[in-house]
């Protein structure tokens, strides 16, 4: 199989399942905006940001593991690379269950300090109880996601991600518009449709005689850490940053705009969310084999493979914009009814401004996820920290306080270009290809 079609067999299948994966969260906010309110609908975006931070949290162990686990592939090393897979799910599973139960227990506490007031205390803090519950599902199957394309099966994570999005969309229907379950409604059919994934992704490690992963006996060596950690934490940080993004704007929006700041905050959340995935689905299908190119320490197939990533963003960016600007109405129009006229003429104004960055955010989340994949910690960290926390939150206080509500939404646009002169930078600087 040429290279090529082996690009296009791993990222077409990553960028449907990060896609698809995301949607959970899309379908609950247009069930509850068109059947329990514009309230209900903020207080999803209250509790985005926790769940921005169990899919990071994944990311932060499955990512590394992976590519330890490819590279040990790439070299020959199967029985190291199924004693880490093994060594690793298990402590993801452990440390995942105890964020489940922490939620639970603490729904109320992160309800404020997520932001939720008076008016959606209550919307919040069931939501994130009920969400927390299924919290394990949630860091696991993501987990899983990834390594069963690092397996060499992107289509099954595709369908295992399908699965449970149609399961989603079915039981929105029925427990939020047929039972009139609201926002609670909302927060089941997404915690089953979890369990739903976990349940075909945890099948295929256990049961399938095709898996290149084992489960087998391990010692506990904590010490593989250091290197799981450090390669993972980039990607983390770039999930993570949707959620910090979202937390910081939330305030910065509730004090110079208002509640209806939020709820159009809210749409421009969804989409840019979904626009994120797509860049992450190019980078992680990309992970796999230059990983494996490193093992066996094929400089020519990671430089290519680059290349193909930067077409695949660059027609994403394209598309992803062209397609925001032209059908602003109808995307605001989901979640907001135009008869609603001041805040939907508002939000399609606002929405067209900050989708901008999606013409230069892809590129940043593919060299970031570069730099992972040729387990280049520290040059995928820098990237990462400056785009996901301190470039966005400076541009934040500065842009929002100089230009007010017009500030908020060019933010994310002159983030992503500062950015962009940095990973310019690490690429001149660390000279990924020749190291490799």
């Amino acid at each position: 199989m040429s290279l090529k079609r082996k690009f296009i067999r791993f990222v077409l299948p990553s960028m449907a399942s990060m896609l698809v994966f995301n949607l959970y969260t899309m379908v609950d906010g247009i069930f509850i905006a068109n059947y329990a309110g514009e309230t209900a609908l903020a207080a999803v975006n209250l509790a985005m940001p926790f769940i921005n931070f169990m899919f990071a949290f994944s990311l932060l162990l499955s990512i590394g593991a992976s590519t330890l686990i490819s590279i040990h592939r790439g070299a020959g090393r199967e029985e190291r690379a199924n004693q880490l897979f093994t060594m690793n799910t298990v402590v993801l599973s452990t440390l995942a269950l105890l964020i489940s139960v922490s939620c639970v227990i603490l729904a109320e506490p992160l309800a404020l300090f997520l932001g939720a007031g008076s008016d959606t205390l209550q919307y919040v803090t069931e939501y994130l109880r009920i969400i927390g519950g299924f919290g394990f599902f949630f860091i696991v199957s993501y987990s899983f996601e990834v390594l069963i394309k690092a397996d060499g099966f992107p289509q099954l994570s595709t369908f295992g991600v399908l699965l449970g999005a149609f399961t989603n969309v079915v039981l929105d229907a029925l427990f939020v518009f047929g039972f009139h379950w609201g926002l609670a409604g909302a927060a089941w059919a997404t915690g089953i449709s979890q369990l739903l994934t976990f349940l075909v992704f945890f099948s295929h490690f256990l049961f399938s005689r095709k898996t290149h992963f084992h489960f087998t006996r391990f010692s506990l060596d904590l010490s593989q850490y250091k290197r799981i950690v450090p390669i993972g934490i980039a990607d983390c940080i770039t999930e993570l940053s949707a959620g910090v993004i979202v937390f910081a704007f939330n305030h910065q929006i509730l004090s110079i705009i208002g509640t209806s700041g939020v709820v159009s905050y809210t749409v421009m959340t969804y989409v840019y969310n979904l626009v994120l995935m797509a860049f992450v689905g190019i980078a992680q299908g990309c992970q796999p084999l230059v990983s494996y190119a490193v093992g066996q320490g094929d400089s020519a197939t990671i430089k290519q493979v680059y290349r193909y990533g930067l077409v695949a963003a660059a027609l994403t960016s394209a598309l992803c914009f062209g397609g925001c600007v032209i059908l602003t109405p109808q995307i605001v129009a989901i979640f907001i009814k135009p008869q609603e006229a001041a805040l939907f003429a508002s939000t399609v104004a606002s929405f067209r401004i900050y989708a901008i960055c999606f013409l230069i955010m892809g590129y940043n989340v593919l060299t970031s996820g570069f730099f992972v994949a040729l387990a280049k910690p520290k040059a995928a960290l820098t990237l990462s920290l400056a785009r996901g926390i301190v470039v966005i939150l400076v541009c934040l206080l500065i842009l929002s306080s100089a230009l007010g509500a017009m500030g908020i939404w060019l933010t994310p646009t002159v983030s992503e270009g500062l950015c962009l002169i940095i990973s310019l930078i690490l690429m001149r600087s660390t000279r990924p290809f020749a190291a490799a």
